[in-house]
């Protein structure tokens, strides 16, 4: 039996069972036939960090960040690239701490931009401070 990775969809968060050997092909979702993989940061609120971070089989990469904070836009360029890059073997993620001030004190959000690891629906790695895209690749790569 060929190994599968549950994957939530980010236009409508519904779990997908996706064979590990596709995940590079495009998949779409069952439900909304939406693609599973745009190659952009997925935007999150409340209810979507809790799917993303609570039923993703793949690791995903939180980016805590608010629009008034100068290094969060000044990273935002990078992080997609980063998102490119890093697809489908990760997800990479946006959450809005003016927009979702509960899950930032939750996870002890202190500072921005944060970058969190989930796996399994478990912090793995937290970082932060602005990085470049090389810098953001190196340490997602290094930490899941």
């Amino acid at each position: 039996m060929e190994p599968t990775r549950i994957v939530v969809c980010p236009s409508c968060a519904a779990p997908n069972r996706v064979a590990e050997a596709r995940l590079a092909d495009g998949p779409t979702c069952g439900k909304c036939k939406q693609r599973l993989f745009t190659g952009h940061p997925v935007e999150l609120d409340a209810g979507a960090f809790e799917a993303q971070v609570g039923r993703s089989d793949i690791p995903v990469v939180v980016d805590f960040w608010a629009p008034w904070c100068g290094p969060c836009r000044m990273m935002a360029p990078a992080y997609a690239q980063a998102a490119h890059q890093l697809e489908p073997r990760y997800r990479l993620a946006k959450l809005n701490t003016e927009e979702a001030q509960e899950i930032a004190a939750r996870f002890g959000i202190r500072s921005i931009p944060t970058l969190v690891i989930f796996r399994d629906g478990r912090e793995i790695a937290r970082q932060s401070g602005a990085m470049d895209t090389g810098n953001l690749v190196r340490w997602i790569t290094a930490q899941a």
